[in-house]
């Protein structure tokens, strides 16, 4: 009886720590006209299974304005171990322009991670995650992003 009632309470247990990991956040909600133009600025076709990105199909993973420009903008997760190596993940962000046609900005292999810190006309700074203890941090110079640190846990490191 103990020993059922403690299975039952660990699979409790194993559920909540689930659900309230970040790792399984929802997928925001993407109108359709905006998921297709999306998808297409960043590269991808669209297959019976869903939008192939270079290695799989494709997650829109962020759907909100990340510059304060009052347009949205997306990141789109690509996942392979074979194209992306020991990170397995690879992203695209795309920017609504004010003609409503959606732009890539940016592609890179590893874990984005939007910081405080911004660059020209307010773009977050980006530190490219994945494993290892030393990451480059891009900043928006206007034209496109470059390197302009590497931190580790929000303090600066070297290669």
């Amino acid at each position: 009886m103990i020993v059922k009632f403690m299975k039952k309470r660990l699979f409790l247990s194993t559920c909540l720590l689930l659900i309230s990991n970040s790792n399984f956040a929802q997928t925001p909600q993407v109108p359709k006209t905006d998921t297709e133009a999306i998808f297409k600025a960043a590269g991808f076709s669209k297959t019976k299974y869903g939008w192939e990105g270079n290695c799989d199909i494709g997650e829109i993973t962020t759907y909100k304005d990340l510059n304060g420009d009052g347009r949205k903008d997306a990141i789109i997760k690509d996942s392979s171990s074979v194209c992306y190596g020991r990170t397995g993940v690879g992203y695209y962000i795309v920017s609504q322009q004010r003609n409503g046609k959606w732009k890539p900005l940016f592609s890179n292999s590893g874990i984005p991670e939007l910081l405080k810190t911004t660059g020209k006309n307010g773009w977050p700074d980006i530190e490219n995650g994945g494993p290892g203890f030393c990451f480059a941090v891009y900043r928006w110079d206007g034209q496109e992003y470059k390197v302009h640190r590497y931190e580790y846990e929000g303090k600066a490191c070297e290669l």
